[in-house]
C-alpha cells in the first residue's frame, strides 16, 4: 500500500464504528466510511470535540449535525498548493487526501520527462491532480461532468498561484469528449482517470463503472501520444481489485505500447492507531521512454 503520509494540513486522528475522525485545518470532522468495521478499544478524546458530524440517512444521502461554528470554506495546503475545502451535502469536502500520493507521482515523472508533457485529467473533480501536473510544467485539459467541480477547481488555481498556467478547464461527459478528441487527433502523453462508481451524465446519462471502463480505457489508449509518459487510474469500486485495474491496463494501454504497469491500494496513516486505512485502488502504466 501506497501511503499518502506528507499531509501538514490534514490529520486522521482515528478510525472507529463505521466513521473516520479528521482535522482538516483547524477544522475537526466525523464522516462516515463504510470499510470501518471495527470499534476501536482505545478511541481518540477528539471524538468528543468536533466541529460537525456527517449522519448517512436510512433513505439514502444524510445532513451534517453541526456542534461549533465554522466558516463556510477554508484553505488547507499541501506543499506549494492551497485547496479550498468545506462540508458538502454527500460527506465529502472537496478533496481525497489520500490522493497526494498520485500527485506527488505525477510531479516526479513530469519534471523527469525532460520535455513538454500534455496530460489529460478526467473526472478531474476539484483539481489536486490538475494543480500538481500544472506546478511540474505540464499542459493540462482538466474535464469533469460538473460544473461546479471545474468552478471549484479554477479556485484553487487561483489560491495556488497557478490562474496562469496552460489549463484547459472543460465541462463535458469523459466518453463524448474522448471519441472527439480521436476525431480532432488530439494527443496526450499522460492520463488522469478517477471515475466515479456511478455517477450522471452532463445530459443525464447513467454511467457505471464496470460497465464503462472497458470502451473509457479503449479510447484513453486511441489519444495517447506517440511517445506518452503515463495513465494513472483510480478507482473506489470494491469490485475492481488491483489484479483486475492492472489487468485492465494490459489489455488496453498494454497491447499498444512497451509499459511497466503496476496496481496496489493507496492509503491514509491513522495517528491513533499507527496503522494505514486503505482508501482506494490505483494501477498506473509507465512507458517506455525511447
Amino acid at each position: 500500500m501506497r501511503i499518502a503520509d506528507k499531509w501538514r494540513d490534514y490529520r486522521l486522528i482515528d478510525t472507529s464504528g463505521g466513521d473516520r475522525l479528521e482535522k482538516w485545518g483547524d477544522v475537526t470532522l466525523i464522516r462516515p466510511d463504510p470499510q470501518v468495521i471495527w470499534q476501536n478499544p482505545s478511541p481518540s478524546p477528539e471524538w468528543d470535540n468536533v466541529h460537525a458530524k456527517y449522519n448517512r440517512s436510512s433513505t439514502g444521502g444524510g445532513s451534517w449535525d453541526y456542534r461549533k461554528k465554522l466558516p463556510e470554506s477554508w484553505n488547507i495546503r499541501y506543499g506549494e498548493l492551497t485547496f479550498l475545502v468545506k462540508p458538502t451535502g454527500f460527506k465529502h469536502t472537496g478533496l481525497f487526501p489520500e490522493q497526494a500520493v498520485n500527485w506527488d507521482l505525477c510531479r516526479e515523472l513530469i519534471t523527469g520527462a525532460g520535455r513538454e508533457i500534455n496530460v489529460l485529467n478526467l473526472f478531474a473533480y476539484t483539481g489536486g491532480a490538475t494543480l500538481a501536473c500544472a506546478a511540474a510544467g505540464a499542459k493540462v485539459c482538466h474535464l469533469d461532468a460538473v460544473k461546479n467541480m471545474v468552478e471549484w477547481g479554477k479556485e484553487n488555481a487561483r489560491l495556488s498561484g497557478l490562474a496562469d498556467k496552460p489549463i484547459r478547464w472543460i465541462t463535458d461527459d469523459a466518453m463524448k469528449f474522448l471519441g472527439r478528441e480521436i476525431k480532432r487527433g488530439n494527443r496526450y502523453d499522460g492520463i488522469i482517470l478517477d471515475p466515479p462508481s456511478y455517477g450522471r451524465g452532463t445530459n443525464g446519462e447513467l454511467w457505471k463503472l464496470e460497465d464503462c471502463i472497458y470502451e473509457l480505457m479503449e479510447r484513453c489508449t486511441a489519444v495517447l501520444s506517440d511517445k506518452p509518459l503515463f495513465v494513472l487510474l483510480n478507482s473506489y469500486t470494491t469490485g475492481l481489485s488491483p489484479s483486475v485495474m492492472a489487468y485492465l491496463l494490459k489489455m488496453t494501454v498494454g497491447q499498444k505500447y512497451k509499459a511497466e504497469i503496476s496496481a496496489e491500494e493507496i492509503g491514509l496513516p491513522v495517528e491513533r492507531t499507527g496503522l494505514p486505512i486503505p482508501c482506494g485502488n490505483t494501477a498506473t502504466a509507465l512507458f517506455e521512454q525511447r
